[in-house]
């Protein structure tokens, strides 16, 4: 066949481009269960974090974080557990779960070494320039907050993105969800500033009015689901299970 010929060259590229295109589908099946693991690895860090537990390695990411994550739940409206196996709340794609019409409600049921329980509720919201999400620890006593993770996908270096500093983060430590039996969420204002519902509040970030409210609006919005799994733990006795829970497992 003439080389330089037309057909030649067509049928050359498109060669190239099958061989090309069969080696990058390879590479990136061949890496994407690293990358999924990496990227689970990173969300268990963030649980951890908001437990107020320093990030391991990440050989030992999966290993700590089973030590102290205990089970995992999903309750529903009423505050009612419907599934606790293996997983089942960290599976959870917070992402798609905000759009839903009826929610996903997952949790992190943790034990710390003082033997104390706390339950991980994730939050899922929009910054400035893109998606925010956190991780709120909560006492057994369903008001007070233990410890807040918060991060971001793009917000601006030095201002919004601050959120993910340990001093804005710990700005939410023993706040509370309840305010004379009433589900308030903590509010993010700025300073001087007075929630109108008489929420427990917390200083916005300098320079960062958007994301400040972001948090806010983030905290409010996927918190409120759970005011009556939260409301049973004033109480004496745990959250009942629905007829169709499942078994309890460990996470895996």
């Amino acid at each position: 066949m003439n080389k330089n010929s037309n057909t030649y060259q067509i049928l050359y590229a498109a060669v190239m481009v099958l061989l090309v295109g069969t080696l990058l589908a390879f590479i990136y099946m061949a890496l994407k269960p690293k990358q999924n693991e990496n990227i689970a690895n990173d969300t268990r860090k963030q649980i951890l974090s908001a437990l107020h537990i320093a990030s391991p390695d990440d050989s030992q990411v999966k290993e700590v974080y089973e030590k102290y994550v205990i089970q995992d739940l999903l309750v529903d409206a009423e505050g009612n557990i419907v599934d606790s196996a293996a997983n089942v709340a960290f599976n959870v794609d917070m992402k798609k779960n905000v759009k839903l019409a009826e929610r996903q409600l997952p949790i992190m049921k943790c034990k710390t070494d003082d033997g104390s329980i706390k339950y991980v509720l994730p939050v899922y919201g929009a910054g400035l320039w893109g998606p925010i999400w956190g991780y709120i620890a909560v006492n057994d006593d369903g008001n007070t907050i233990y410890g807040a993770n918060f991060s971001h996908e793009g917000e601006t270096p030095g201002l919004g993105a601050r959120i993910t500093e340990q001093s804005f983060q710990d700005l939410f430590v023993d706040k509370h969800l309840f305010v004379d039996g009433d589900f308030k969420s903590v509010a993010v204002l700025k300073k001087g500033q007075k929630a109108t519902n008489g929420a427990e509040q917390i200083d916005a970030l300098t320079g960062a009015t958007i994301t400040s409210r972001g948090v806010s609006d983030m905290m409010a919005d996927c918190m409120a689901p759970y005011e009556a799994f939260l409301k049973k733990m004033h109480g004496t006795e745990a959250p009942a299970a629905a007829e169709n829970e499942t078994n309890d497992n460990q996470p895996e």
